[in-house]
C-alpha cells in the first residue's frame, strides 16, 4: 500500500509541475523584431537586468540568443535558441527561432517541441510570406497562436486593417486583448479591452530597461486625448459588435488568436504579453506516439530530440541535444534508452540553457527542455525513454532546393573535413548526400536555402579548421526514390540519384520540366515528394 501511495504522489507531482509549464516559440518574418522581443520578455521576467541588442547595438548588453558570430555580424537569426526562466508561478520555456526563410527547417523542428506560439507582426508590414509559411506549420501541428503586433511606436497601418488581414489571409479570427490609443508612430498607451483600463508608458533610455507603466483614469486620458480616445472607443465597440471577444475554446482549437499591441524595442506591452502567455497558453498535454497512441503525462519519462547543436560555447567543444520532455520526471544521471538503436544513453551531463549560458539541471518535467551534453549518437527526431518503450513520430526533412559539392581546400585537413561534415549533418544544419561518382571526398550538400551553405562554410573554417570550397550543382528539385529509380536514372541527363546519410535515396532534377519528362518515361518507378520547404498545405 505504501508503494501505491508513493506512486500516486509521484504522479500527482508530475501533473502539478506540468500544469505550471508554458512552452512556446516566437515566429515571425525576418526583421519583425523577434530576437528583440525574446530579450524583452526575459527582461520583464526579471531574469536579466538590461535588454541587450543581440546584434551589437552600442551601449546595450544582455542575454544573447543569437550566439553565433555570423548571426551577430549579419543581424539575422540562423539558429534556434532556448531560454528557460520562472515567471510568477509558471516555468517558461521560450524557444527563439530563425527568422530567415532559408532556415525554416530548423523552425519546423522547434515547433515540434512547443505547446503554443507567438506570431510577431510588424505594424507596418503585417503578414509577410515567411509569416504565412510558419503559421501553416502551426496549423498543421494544431499549435494555438497568440499574435503580437510589434513596432507600434513607429509609423504603420491601421489596427483594424491588420486584424482584417489576419482573418482574411490565414482564417484566424482576431480577439484583441489590448488596443492601441493613438496611431502607429504616435502611440499614447494601451487599453485593456476587457476592462477598459488604460496604461501610459514612458520608454527608458535606449529601451534597455523596462518602460514605466502608469495607469491613467479613463476620464483623464479622454480629456487629454479626446480625438484618439473617441476613435479607440468606437473601434473597440465595433469589435464587440462583430463578436471579437476572447473565446478560450476557439483559441485552443486554432480558430482564433488573441491579439496584443506594443513595441518590443521600447518594452511597451511586453509585460502584458508575458501575462497573456501564462494566463492563456496551454500547459503540456499528452502527445501521441508514432502509432497515434497518447502517452500520459505521468507515464515513465520520454521525450523528443528536436535540435542538436555544437559550438554554442567556444570553451566547450561539445555537442548538445535538446530534449523536449513529453512525459514523466527527468532526473540527472538517469539512464534512458535511445529508441532508434535500443542502446542506453546516460544523462550525467544535463543542463538548462539560457541563451549561451548553461547551468546543471537536476530535474525536469513535461514541457521542459533539457540540454544533453556529448550527445554524439543523437539526431533531431530521435526518441529517448525510460522503462516503457515509446517512439514518437520522426521530424521529416524538407525537400532541398539548392545543391553544392563540398571539397576541402587543404588536403592535409581531410580528417577534420570528414568529421565536420558528419557533425553538421548530424545536427541537421545541412543534408549530406553521397554518390559513387564523387566519393566521400566530395559530398553533395543539399539545402532549403542558400544561406545554409554560408553557415556550413563559416563553421567548417572556425570550428574544424577545415575551410571548404563549394561548387554549385544545377539541381532544383528532389524526390524520394529507390534502387529501381537509381537504375532508371543512370542513363538520363540533367538528373542523378544521391544517397542521404540516413540511407534514403534522392532523385535530383535540374527543373520541374525535366522531372515530369522522367516521371512520364518511367511511370512505375517511385518518385515521392518530400515535405515542402515552403511549408504548404
Amino acid at each position: 500500500m505504501a508503494q501505491v501511495g508513493e506512486s500516486e504522489a509521484t504522479a500527482g507531482g508530475i501533473l502539478a509541475e506540468a500544469k505550471r509549464r508554458r512552452s512556446f516559440a516566437v515566429i515571425s518574418h525576418p526583421d519583425a523584431g523577434k530576437s528583440t522581443l525574446t530579450e524583452a520578455l526575459a527582461l520583464h521576467a526579471e531574469v536579466i537586468d538590461s535588454a541587450g541588442a543581440v546584434h551589437g547595438k552600442s551601449g546595450r548588453r544582455g542575454v544573447t540568443s543569437d550566439w553565433m558570430e555570423m548571426e551577430q555580424q549579419r543581424g539575422i537569426s540562423v539558429s534556434s535558441a532556448v531560454l528557460q526562466f520562472t515567471y510568477k508561478d509558471a516555468v517558461v520555456n521560450l524557444l527563439d527561432t530563425p527568422g530567415h526563410g532559408d532556415f525554416s527547417e530548423d523552425t519546423y523542428r522547434v515547433l515540434a517541441a512547443v505547446d503554443a506560439a507567438v506570431m510577431l507582426l510588424d505594424a507596418a508590414k503585417g503578414l509577410e510570406p515567411q509569416t504565412l509559411k510558419l503559421f501553416d506549420v502551426c496549423r498543421s501541428r494544431k499549435i494555438p497562436v497568440i499574435t503580437f503586433v510589434n513596432k507600434w511606436d513607429r509609423p504603420g497601418r491601421e489596427p483594424l486593417e491588420l486584424l482584417d488581414e489576419v482573418e482574411q489571409t490565414i482564417g484566424l479570427r482576431p480577439m484583441p486583448v489590448t488596443w492601441p490609443l493613438g496611431v502607429a508612430g504616435a502611440l499614447r498607451g494601451l487599453i485593456e479591452v476587457g476592462t477598459g483600463e488604460f496604461t501610459r508608458f514612458t520608454r527608458a533610455a535606449g529601451g534597455a530597461t523596462r518602460a514605466t507603466a502608469e495607469p491613467v483614469a479613463a476620464d483623464v486620458i479622454a480629456a487629454e486625448e479626446p480625438e484618439f480616445w473617441t476613435t479607440a472607443q468606437d473601434e473597440i465597440a465595433l469589435l464587440e459588435e462583430i463578436g471579437a471577444q476572447f473565446d478560450e475554446k476557439d483559441f485552443l482549437s486554432g480558430r482564433a488568436t488573441p491579439v496584443l499591441f506594443g513595441a518590443a524595442l521600447s518594452n511597451i506591452g511586453v509585460a502584458r504579453l508575458l501575462d497573456a502567455l501564462v494566463e492563456l497558453a496551454p500547459p503540456p498535454a499528452e502527445r501521441e506516439d508514432a502509432e497515434g497512441r497518447p502517452r500520459a503525462l505521468d507515464a515513465p519519462l520520454s521525450g523528443l530530440i528536436f535540435k542538436v547543436q555544437a559550438g554554442m560555447d567556444r570553451a566547450h567543444r561539445d555537442r548538445m541535444a535538446f530534449l523536449r520532455i513529453n512525459s514523466g520526471r527527468f532526473e540527472r544521471g538517469m539512464v534512458l534508452t535511445h529508441a532508434a538503436t535500443g542502446k542506453p544513453f546516460a544523462t550525467k551531463y544535463a543542463q538548462s540553457v539560457f541563451g549561451n549560458q548553461r547551468t546543471t539541471v537536476e530535474e525536469a518535467y513535461p514541457g521542459d527542455v533539457v540540454g544533453l551534453v556529448n550527445a554524439n549518437a543523437l539526431r533531431p527526431g530521435d526518441t529517448l525513454y525510460a522503462a516503457e518503450p515509446v517512439q514518437y513520430p520522426a521530424i521529416p526533412s524538407f525537400a532541398p532546393e539548392h545543391f553544392s559539392v563540398a571539397r576541402c581546400k587543404d588536403a592535409g585537413k581531410t580528417k577534420q573535413f570528414r568529421r565536420g561534415i558528419e557533425q553538421l549533418d548530424g545536427e541537421g544544419v545541412i543534408q549530406v548526400l553521397r554518390s559513387d561518382r564523387r566519393g566521400d571526398q566530395a559530398p553533395v550538400l543539399a539545402a532549403v536555402g542558400p544561406l545554409q551553405f554560408d553557415v556550413v562554410a563559416a563553421r567548417m573554417a572556425s570550428e574544424f579548421s577545415a575551410p571548404i570550397t563549394l561548387e554549385h550543382l544545377p539541381y532544383q528539385i528532389a524526390r524520394v526514390t529507390d534502387e529501381a529509380g537509381e537504375e532508371a536514372l543512370a542513363r538520363q541527363s540533367e538528373c542523378e540519384v544521391l544517397t542521404r546519410s540516413d540511407g534514403v535515396k534522392l532523385a535530383v532534377f535540374s527543373n520541374k520540366w525535366r522531372m515530369d519528362v522522367v516521371i512520364r518515361k518511367f511511370p512505375d518507378v517511385r518518385f515521392d515528394p518530400l515535405l515542402a520547404g515552403t511549408v504548404t498545405d
